[in-house]
């Protein structure tokens, strides 16, 4: 390889590698303080990506999905005081849902939007896709199905084949 060529290649690695450590940065949760009011926030995070209203208080949405695997909820009293703020996909809020009386606000309020929708036709069943970090460890998938009244029916949790790179589902090649 000519030195011109190993410059350039360099410099591109680098620029890469600098491109890709800042996008790191970009995505680490914001240090909020509880009691912070909603603007206060929206400062420091900037803003969310979905408000959902509560009857409490408002619920700012910041969603890093489907790749992020993560959605961050910010809970504020009728106060508009902040009054949580946390990572909801984890098995501990998936769990929160309650088969056959659950709605689709409630999911909203547990875990935010999903990432994607989807509807199966036969089943006559609506499907929210959560993509997540099982345990923090493994790629997961959480599928809440809701029937026609809009009331979850069945949670189904899947390995997320995104990630996988055995050439088997066409995403990385073989």
């Amino acid at each position: 390889m000519k030195s011109s060529q190993k410059t350039i290649v360099q410099t591109a690695a680098a620029a890469i590698l600098t491109l890709a450590l800042s996008a790191c940065a970009v995505w680490q949760p914001a240090a909020l303080q509880l009691g912070e009011t909603e603007e206060q926030v929206i400062s420091q995070l900037g803003a969310p990506t979905a408000r959902i209203p509560s009857d409490d208080g408002d619920i700012l949405e910041y969603n890093r999905n489907p790749w992020g695997q993560a959605t961050h909820l910010a809970k504020f009293g009728p106060d508009r005081k902040l009054r949580s703020y946390e990572q909801v996909l984890t098995t501990q809020h998936f769990a929160k849902i309650t088969l056959n009386s659950a709605t689709k606000m409630d999911v909203l309020r547990t875990v935010g939007h999903p990432s994607e929708t989807s509807y199966l036709p036969r089943q006559q069943l609506e499907v929210w896709s959560y993509h997540y970090r099982e345990s923090g460890a493994w790629n997961s998938v959480m599928y809440i199905h809701f029937n026609q009244n809009g009331i979850v029916t069945l949670m189904q949790n899947t390995q997320d084949l995104r990630f996988e790179n055995d050439g088997m589902f066409g995403f990385f090649g073989s």
